[in-house]
């Protein structure tokens, strides 16, 4: 990891970094088989470095070993004010209004997120023939591999954002994680690979922000009820929204719908109660909300390719 660390630092400096510049804040890395592999190191910017923030997707494809094909989104990040002692972006600090702060530190953040064919494989299309870069890249069907460094758009910075400075832990903090590294997908591929010009949305009730708000605030309630199934009625009645509003407005933001969008959340949680936490295939069923083990089974092998009990830690 340390080159790739090198190589997305220098782009966004302009210039090599040496190794001992930099002093690590924060090196966390998280694993579980068949999610996203995502780490993120925190370093102290020193006042001389100017750095852009800065984006890359690195697309890989290897015909005769396609073990080692994945699409992986390296940033880098700068400016975020941190307390030495939390390890969180603190407007305390930020602003200079505390006055028992030990020290903040301005950080520059490195995010590298691999995601797997198998992974990728929830989104894609079956058109084999699409002449689309985004669709051919997300099915693995483009045999050349490449890499495109751009500066951060806005959405894909906020999702960011989102990611290095939650408050969540352990069980929140992972269906959290899983539906960021979602949409911070979704968001740089299309700011990445995207090949139309941004015309506004096609939903027109979208244009009012506070109709988009009722959206945002949808999935929000999506993932606080990942193990207390809702309906899009009562989705719908929680958002002040009507239902086919909310359903033509949940598919244009967020690029999916909001039963995929569930079920693929609900799954990846499902991964890391098993991987991580060691749960049986029948606590997590019950956690969920399945009705029996089977639907559950059913469910998750579609969604990974895998029975749930190839998971379980031993």
């Amino acid at each position: 990891m340390t080159d790739q660390k090198h190589d997305i630092l220098s782009i966004a400096y302009k210039q090599p970094f040496l190794q001992e510049e930099l002093e690590v804040l924060l090196d966390v890395v998280r694993h579980i088989p068949g999610s996203v592999k995502y780490s993120i190191q925190r370093y102290k910017k020193l006042p001389q470095w100017i750095i852009e923030d800065t984006g890359v997707l690195i697309y890989n494809f290897n015909k005769h070993n396609p073990e080692e094909n994945h699409l992986e989104l390296r940033f880098c990040v700068s400016g975020n004010i941190y307390c030495k002692e939390k390890q969180t972006e603190c407007d305390y600090c930020k602003f200079n209004a505390s006055k028992s702060c030990v020290e903040k530190i301005e950080s520059v953040d490195v995010l590298s997120f691999v995601y797997s064919p198998s992974y990728l494989q929830q989104f894609a299309k079956s058109n084999k023939n699409s002449t689309s870069l985004t669709e051919r890249v997300v099915s693995f069907t483009h045999d050349i591999s490449f890499s495109k460094t751009l500066p951060l758009c806005g959405k894909t910075r906020i999702t960011i954002e989102n990611l290095l400075n939650h408050n969540y832990s352990d069980t929140l903090e992972n269906i959290f994680i899983n539906a960021q590294t979602q949409t911070l997908f979704l968001y740089s591929t299309d700011c990445m690979l995207g090949e139309k010009v941004e015309t506004g949305f096609q939903c027109k009730f979208l244009s009012n922000e506070a109709d988009r708000e009722k959206i945002i605030k949808a999935r929000e309630i999506l993932l606080q009820h990942i193990c207390d199934p809702i309906t899009i009625k009562a989705l719908s009645r929680k958002v002040a929204i009507n239902e086919c509003y909310l359903k033509k407005g949940f598919k244009e933001i967020f690029g999916t719908t909001i039963f995929d969008f569930y079920q693929s959340q609900r799954m990846e949680h499902a991964k890391y109660l098993l991987y991580d936490k060691g749960l049986s295939v029948t606590e997590v069923s019950h956690l969920l909300g399945y009705s029996s083990i089977s639907h559950f089974s059913t469910a998750f092998k579609k969604h990974t390719g895998i029975k749930p009990c190839e998971l379980l830690t031993h």
